[in-house]
């Protein structure tokens, strides 16, 4: 026990994973006393620990293998004759012709004319950075960041097993100057990312730095990718095999939920030592030395293993390019049997997706990081000679379908028949492992549809794969028949916007079909819409005049001959489609807005307290959609206008929403009590037995709608530390611990400040819940909004025309997309606005706060004396919605505050993004 408690392994996992993000790693020699340095034990046991104890005879044949692993010397390691193609002054007709989304390559004289072949050597780097901090890659869940200085020192004292790997996608940030020492070779110049802006592009370029015995295990690089990997100084040797091949002693994991993929593979030092031996010479990888000033081309979804011979320096970057494009959509698109097939071949088919299959051989490698427990996985594996153990047949070939019996192909084709079918882009859950998310992704296509015009027939196929487009398209196409609306032309094709449904810009029409989380969230969005124009008109309320004119609405589904057929709705009653779903609680009337809000608060109540991986089971219908079509604004959506947008215009948006606001939040809802389903809030009541609601701060009238909004929010903090937790970087581990201690356990006590005030505009109100930069719509100041001419949309991916020229002052005009709606604390509406559309700028939330002018309760009460006092900030309860809302909209908080990942409480965030909102007083 005392010599397995002293192994350096076991330190150092402890160390890495330390909770201390706030220090740069500085080794001190050995990983238990920088452990215990970090700990800052006192001295009296830190000296005690220094004094070894000695055994003999006693030996362990676990301990000598890693003991050799960690002090084994590389020389002579590397292959003389590798059966990796080289090339010398390849010409890029060549290149692609012969290499790209083929095979790898070896190639020498592209990086001759760069600065860092010579400068970038370990001294010099040391001697220009050495205080830079950059990132470590190694086997643990932290971010570690150490100074360059430092980590050379480790270099050259350390004699890990898997040593520290310098391995940073953010060199470029840290380090400007290094970018000047290398350029992208000519062969790699596409890149399909470079459509986006920088912050919002996935990681793609790496400086790396490693010792001898370091390098990288066997992978598949992100989302299909192609990569090159340019060496400026030391020795690496690289083994390849081609896609579908997985390495003898290699596990895939594949998640069945969300198709995440991760591969569990012993160090690369371990493969070669203990793997590589055993293979036959036909089961052998691909293997070459690379020398430095040569650069190795790897293809789109080969696996590939690296050994780093002795101390070495390289750049690498990953690109997205025709070749790799489809691929790379294909492995971003809902369903997990093709994400396995892309990795694993023909085994992620037949029975190793459907049955049990052996752990893998752990004992040949104790080091390796253990998958997540608790997610649904499927493991495909080979062992020696490519045999599973999963009782199915030798080479992964089924006995039942003559499909299974082709050889593996990596053709797009071929891939693309092992998509989910019944898996939508819109409605399934997201891969944490995609290199970027759902709605980057969407905006990435569309950007490329307008940005590459004449690589549309390509973009379309990829569209396809990862959307799901070409449903998509035929709906639309039927909708435009039915209300004879112009067909789409050619750039009109793709859906536009970030939002969670289907977005079209037909002429001077919008089609939006709701899709986002299944039928019956669709019914409740479009239907509480529909409810609240409805009463818009009825109230004659200003915010008419800021909300596009609804022109039709209905729902478009599937008949039993598979034809599409067109329903118009207004919201009002249930229709027979919709009948048989069951959708509508009992007790509530079909009459009247049978999907408006109140029925959605309750559908919200219900979802609130499932975890994130559940659903509804209603959700599952996928053959009915409803739609709405509204009236195409003139303009561009602030998203597009934010860097061009001058002090002023900015000052006038704020004004703007704070206006609209008013309005909002001053329009009466439909009556709670009057309604035959008044019962939901005291079913509400009933069912929070963890977190009871105390019904006498209340008056009668309101208590049941108070406890709707209250009962969404405790169903919320029940799963609150697993969901921040699931979320993780960069909501601060420290923070999420005290969470629990942060949020009240009696919710009621947020409103307090409501108790015995009950002046018009204090209680719960509409509110839009989704006012961000893509909802919110810009004209030109100079524009006629009834006389101004129509322009075809060139270059944005907004809900109006293109007009106006940048650099013009514009101004805002229309809030969009009402589909969130919901009843709740007004105070709701800013966590949007303040985050994402303001982005933290307390000046343009204190010109909101002054053109809303109805009072929130608790900035003006903050100073009396009855309860406890944070109860009365109304920052206190603005971070309490932020920490329980349903977005992680704590990422963006610590994002814009970058400074807040260090806080060492809640109380420090809390003031410094809404600080602001305790010196509202409100305007009688």
């Amino acid at each position: 026990m005392y010599i397995l408690c002293n192994e350096e392994p076991l330190w150092m996992s402890l160390c890495l994973n330390l909770k201390r993000t706030d220090k740069l790693l500085q080794y001190r020699g050995s990983w238990k006393e920088t452990t215990l340095y970090l700990e800052n034990l006192p001295t009296k046991y830190t000296e005690t620990c220094r004094k070894r104890l000695h055994f003999d005879g006693f030996n362990s044949l676990f301990l000598y293998r890693r003991l050799y692993r960690c002090h084994t010397t590389l020389n002579g390691f590397s292959v003389d004759s590798g059966n990796v193609e080289k090339k010398i002054d390849i010409s890029l007709e060549e290149f692609r012709h012969e290499y790209d989304g083929k095979k790898p390559v070896l190639l020498t004289g592209l990086a001759d004319t760069w600065p860092a072949k010579s400068s970038w050597t370990i001294d010099q780097l040391v001697c220009k950075y050495g205080d830079t901090s950059f990132r470590i890659s190694q086997r643990s869940s932290r971010k570690i960041l150490m100074k360059l200085k430092d980590y050379a020192s480790y270099m050259k004292v350390q004699h890990d097993e898997d040593p520290l790997y310098i391995f940073d996608d953010k060199f470029g940030e840290a380090a400007p100057g290094l970018l000047k020492d290398y350029h992208v070779p000519h062969l790699f110049q596409e890149d399909f990312f470079d459509v986006l802006n920088f912050e919002q592009r996935p990681p793609y370029r790496w400086l790396i730095i490693g010792p001898e015995r370091s390098g990288a295990s066997w992978h598949v690089d992100p989302a299909l990718t192609s990569a090159w990997n340019t060496l400026l100084c030391g020795k690496k040797r690289w083994a390849l095999y081609p896609p579908g091949k997985v390495p003898f002693g290699v596990t895939v994991h594949v998640n069945e939920d969300d198709g995440d993929v991760n591969v569990q593979s012993p160090s690369s030092l371990q493969w070669w030592l203990d793997f590589y031996p055993l293979l036959a010479d036909e089961d052998k990888p691909i293997e070459c030395t690379q020398l430095p000033g040569e650069t190795i081309f790897v293809p789109s979804g080969w696996w590939h293993c690296v050994l780093n011979l002795e101390t070495t320096v390289a750049v690498t970057q990953n690109f997205v390019n025709s070749k790799n494009f489809e691929f790379v959509c294909l492995d971003m698109a809902p369903g997990y049997c093709h994400k396995g097939v892309l990795r694993a071949g023909l085994l992620a088919v037949d029975g190793s997706m459907s049955s049990e299959v052996e752990m893998a051989d752990l004992h040949q490698f104790d080091t390796l990081s253990d998958s997540d427990s608790t997610r649904k996985e499927k493991r495909l594996r080979t062992q020696h000679g490519d045999q599973m153990t999963n009782g199915g047949t030798a080479n992964g070939a089924s006995k039942s379908d003559d499909l299974w019996k082709q050889e593996f192909s990596y053709d797009i084709d071929f891939l693309a028949m092992f998509l989910d079918k019944d898996r939508d882009h819109y409605t399934s859950p997201w891969s944490s492992g995609n290199c970027i998310g759902q709605r980057e992704m969407r905006e990435w296509l569309f950007k490329l549809w307008v940005g590459k015009p004449e690589m549309r027939e390509l973009l379309w196929k990829g569209a396809c794969l990862a959307l799901n487009t070409e449903k998509w398209l035929k709906c639309l196409a039927e909708i435009c028949s039915f209300y004879k609306l112009p067909y789409p032309m050619d750039n009109e094709r793709l859906p536009v916007g970030t939002g969670s449904n289907p977005v079209y810009l037909i002429g001077d029409h919008v089609v939006k079909i709701f899709v986002e989380e299944g039928l019956e969230n669709a019914m409740y969005s479009l239907g509480t819409e529909l409810e609240f124009y409805n009463l818009v008109d009825q109230v004659s309320s200003p915010l008419r005049n800021c909300i596009p004119d609804v022109l039709a609405s209905g729902l478009l589904y599937f008949e039993d001959d598979e034809s599409l057929t067109v329903l118009p709705w207004d919201g009002q009653k249930v229709p027979d489609i919709i009948s048989k779903y069951n959708l509508i609680p009992p007790k509530c009337s079909e009459d009247g807005f049978p999907f408006g809000v109140w029925n959605k608060k309750r559908y919200e109540y219900t979802k609130a307290g499932m975890s994130m991986s559940e659903s509804l089971c209603s959700a599952s219908c996928s053959r009915i959609w409803p739609f709405i079509i509204t009236k195409r604004c003139k303009g561009k959506i602030y998203a597009q206008l934010r860097d061009t947008l001058s002090i002023q215009d900015s000052l006038d948006l704020a004004a703007f929403l704070g206006e609209q606001l008013r309005n909002l939040h001053m329009l009466p809802y439909p009556s709670f009590v009057s309604r035959s389903c008044s019962d939901i809030g005291q079913t509400v009541e009933s069912e929070l037995t963890n977190h009871p609601v105390e019904t006498p701060l209340f008056s009668s009238k309101v208590t049941a709608e108070w406890n709707i909004f209250l009962g969404t929010l405790s169903r919320k903090k029940m799963t609150l530390a697993s969901r921040l937790t699931t979320w993780g970087d960069p909501i601060p581990s420290a923070l999420i611990e005290k969470v629990n201690g942060y949020i009240p356990d009696d919710l009621t006590k947020l409103l307090s400040p409501y108790k015995d005030y009950h002046k018009e505009g204090c209680q719960l109100s509409w509110i839009h819940s989704d006012i961000m930069d893509d909802n919110i719509h810009m004209e030109p100041r100079s524009i006629d909004c009834y006389n101004n001419r129509i322009s075809p949309i060139v270059d944005s991916m907004d809900n109006g025309y293109d007009g106006g020229e940048l650099g013009q002052s514009w101004r805002p005009s229309h809030i969009l997309d009402f589909s969130d709606l919901s009843i709740g604390d007004p105070l709701y509406d800013l966590i949007p606005i303040h985050l994402d559309v303001f982005r933290g700028d307390s000046y343009l939330l204190k010109q909101l706060l002054q053109n809303y002018k109805i009072p929130l309760p608790g900035g003006q009460l903050q100073h009396q004396s009855f309860g406890d006092v944070k109860y009365q900030r109304l920052s206190y309860r603005a971070m309490c919605y932020c920490i329980l809302h349903e977005e992680n909209v704590l990422a963006a908080i610590f994002s814009i505050w970058k400074d807040l990942r260090r806080a060492e409480s809640w109380e420090e965030v809390e003031q410094m993004v809404w600080g602001e909102l305790n010196d509202y007083k409100g305007f009688p």
